[in-house]
């Protein structure tokens, strides 16, 4: 799954009111805390995904997507 998200410098998950920023190319941790955070209980990625620029937002939460899009 790090294959999708090789160029993203931030990816924000979103489950309820719960966020967690990932920040790709400092946390020693990336790739566990995305397949933690990014996939849905099926093993797919959670909806909506979306990508501005180098970040990705994963499920919805709309503080985020408020700034995001502001």
């Amino acid at each position: 799954m790090t294959e999708l998200f090789a160029g993203a410098t931030t990816v924000v998950a979103a489950k309820g009111k719960k966020v967690t920023v990932i920040q790709m190319n400092k946390d020693e941790n990336a790739a566990e805390l995305l397949e933690a955070n990014a996939l849905g209980p099926t093993g797919n990625l959670r909806a909506p995904t979306i990508r501005i620029g180098k970040r990705w937002l994963i499920g919805f939460n709309e503080d985020e997507y408020g700034k995001a899009i502001s």
